[in-house]
């Protein structure tokens, strides 16, 4: 079927129409490789090939190191699209892209590390400070783990988050470190129902040694200071955008399970009633209006935060905290009406839509694990932009 719109491009002028034409021109083998894909729980090499001859692994490098230096809302552009073909392999490109974008936050002798040896670097990420750092002559020691450590199977890199601790063992800093992952090992925790294909395992670091400059701590509200200047990309709200990102896979995710609708709903009836063609029934139709209208809120919430981020970091002004907040709720709430949207088009695929062969069911595993994280949790962004709206003390770091 013929539509006249232009996902995601309809959005935004601003978007990147050439690296989100990339990504539409990888789905065929992204979506021919997605069984695949869950099946080894990482991504094929051709498929990791494609995207790094592509250049969507490095959206977010600085262009001085060969990268992109893209928007945020390129970035969730690219990410939509990919995820029209396979939910896994967009969630890796997701968190790949923001990992180095956060690395790219780091002081030049750092990024020269990661990204001196061209734009193809890969960094994975957690941000959680499970790991302890131990103060050592020029630098720290740092041992812990990380859980859902997503494309730590593909990265060269990780970026942790710590607690730093004094002598008696008492935090006195929490902060990120970014370690190669050569000195890391990988346990192989990564067994669940959805995004099967990221191979989120859990990293671990056994006294591992980092340098002073490859720590810093992590920058929780307005941002402190300018780190590159000239570099506006990395002035960018550090836990607007590390929500914000979440929801690209999830747009297209929602996508993917209106293409399919739209491809099959009107080649076959409804059992126990006289509709020869389904798409003659007015509940469907409502239904799929009503699948299609969310779909569209999705994409015009997780758009407007993208460009409040990107015109804040542009013109040097942090996001106040109502702003901030404004971007987790329009993330939690895009992610819920992506999930409602998935929910529809499944009721009216019916129960042919959990058939192993029907990539419906792939796409609602995949959106129902994703959009647990907690980090863009629709309850917890609720509470938290009530709570900037109403003048009350936040309950969450992560502002």
């Amino acid at each position: 079927m013929t539509r006249p719109w232009d996902f995601p491009l309809q959005y935004d002028p601003t978007m990147d129409g050439e690296l989100v034409t990339r990504a539409r021109q990888l789905r065929p083998l992204l979506a021919e490789n997605a069984a695949r894909t869950e099946t080894d729980r990482r991504l094929p090499d051709d498929s990791l090939a494609a995207l790094t001859e592509a250049g969507l692994l490095n959206l977010t490098v600085p262009k001085r190191y060969g990268g992109h230096e893209a928007g945020f809302t390129t970035f969730l552009g690219v990410t939509a699209e990919l995820a029209r073909a396979c939910g896994s392999t967009a969630w890796v490109v997701t968190l790949l892209n923001v990992c180095n974008w956060a690395a790219a936050t780091y002081p030049d002798q750092a990024r020269d590390e990661v990204f001196g040896a061209g734009p193809d670097a890969r960094t994975c990420g957690v941000v959680a400070p499970t790991g302890i750092a131990r103060p050592v002559e020029g630098g720290y020691t740092v041992t812990g783990s990380w859980g859902f450590a997503s494309g730590c199977l593909h990265a060269g890199w990780a970026l942790m988050g710590v607690a730093v601790t004094d002598d008696a063992g008492r935090t006195v800093d929490h902060g990120s470190v970014l370690m190669p992952m050569a000195e890391l090992d990988i346990k192989d925790t990564w067994h669940v129902a959805g995004m099967r294909g990221t191979g989120s395992n859990t990293v671990i670091a056994t006294d591992v040694f980092v340098p002073a400059h490859r720590y810093q701590r992590i920058a929780l509200g307005p941002q402190a200071a300018d780190p590159h200047p000239g570099e506006p990309l990395y002035r960018s709200a550090t836990v607007p955008v590390l929500a914000l990102v979440l929801a690209g896979p999830q747009l297209g995710l929602a996508r993917a399970a209106l293409d399919h609708t739209l491809e099959t709903v009107g080649k076959r009836g409804i059992s126990y009633t006289f509709y020869e063609s389904s798409s003659q029934a007015p509940s469907v139709q409502f239904a799929v209006a009503e699948a299609a209208q969310l779909i569209d809120t999705t994409a015009l919430h997780v758009f407007r935060a993208a460009r409040d981020i990107d015109t804040a970091a542009a013109d040097g002004r942090s996001l106040d905290l109502t702003e901030r907040m404004r971007v987790r709720m329009d993330t939690g709430y895009a992610v819920s009406c992506a999930r409602r949207a998935i929910d529809l088009l499944i009721d009216v695929n019916g129960a042919s839509s959990f058939a192993e062969k029907n990539p419906l069911q792939r796409i609602w595993r995949d959106a129902n694990t994703a959009g647990r994280h907690a980090v863009a949790s629709p309850e917890i962004s609720r509470e938290a932009y009530g709570r900037a709206l109403l003048g009350v003390d936040q309950m969450t770091p992560m502002i």
